[in-house]
């Protein structure tokens, strides 16, 4: 039986806890959970056998398989590379961190080290299998390739960023067009998706983005393309909130224990 913990015990860490708990997760086991807030990670441990972590050095010292991160691209930043070191494989939703290409190679080299894996879920997209392989096939063939992301969201999930202005909660407007190493710089917590494509296809430097807010919108619509010579690649998934996000986690520890695996 492989374990796990939770780094980040919010509405998505408490997903993946109720994951658990509801028998999804047969193959792990909880051991330990950390917050910020101490008592947020006792909150999502009562009822378990699992540890409140102090720190994440506390959760690394007993080295779990995996780490399930659910907080922010800071806590993963602060504690990544030394578990990767120590051989603990982890799964991120702050994909946003990876954009960071300082941090991406130091993370890829401290795995290839400790022998550990850093495993990226789908999050609230999806089609990774496909973006990749056709984005490998144009490589190989030295064809040209575009690869981007374009996002439909409310007005109000825009609030408080760069982005926003009252004349949005009248109009439709592109907010944002760039790379997607850009969209994450200016919106750190709200394009992770965007950065995980990217990994995906032809990097964040290269990589497109475009944010569309459109008036009374509710969640997220994200439309993922790649295109090359002879082949081209749609995904669009529209979700109204977040869960899905936490759900894809779920999903990737089911397959990654499962004698049938999906790619």
């Amino acid at each position: 039986m492989k374990t796990f913990a939770i780094a980040g015990c919010g509405h998505l860490g408490w997903i993946v806890r109720k994951a658990y708990i509801d028998g999804l997760l047969k193959e792990y086991k909880l051991v330990a959970a950390f917050s910020r807030k101490a008592e947020d990670a006792e909150a999502l441990v009562e009822g378990t056998e699992a540890m409140a972590a102090s720190s994440m050095d506390e959760i690394i010292a007993i080295r779990p398989d995996l780490i399930i991160e659910t907080a922010s691209i800071a806590l993963l930043k602060d504690f990544a590379i030394k578990a990767l070191k120590a051989g603990i494989s982890i799964i991120p939703l702050s994909i946003g961190a990876f954009a960071d290409s300082a941090f991406k190679d130091d993370a890829l080299d401290a795995a290839a080290h400790g022998g550990a894996r850093i495993y990226i879920p789908s999050g609230a997209v999806g089609g990774f299998d496909a973006l990749n392989t056709i984005a490998l096939i144009a490589e190989v063939n030295g064809w040209d390739i575009k690869a981007g992301i374009h996002t439909h969201k409310g007005p109000d999930s825009l609030k408080n960023t760069p982005l926003y202005s009252d004349e949005l909660q009248g109009e439709e407007r592109c907010v944002f067009s760039g790379s997607t190493e850009e969209a994450i710089a200016l919106l750190p917590t709200k394009v992770n998706v965007a950065v995980a494509s990217a990994l995906a296809t032809i990097g964040p430097d290269k990589a497109q983005a475009e944010i569309t807010s459109v008036p009374g919108f509710i969640g997220d619509d994200h439309c993922i393309t790649i295109e090359t010579e002879g082949l081209k690649a749609v995904a669009d998934i529209y979700s109204a909130n977040s869960d899905i996000a936490a759900w894809s986690v779920v999903a990737l520890m089911r397959n990654l224990s499962s004698p049938m695996m999906f790619f």
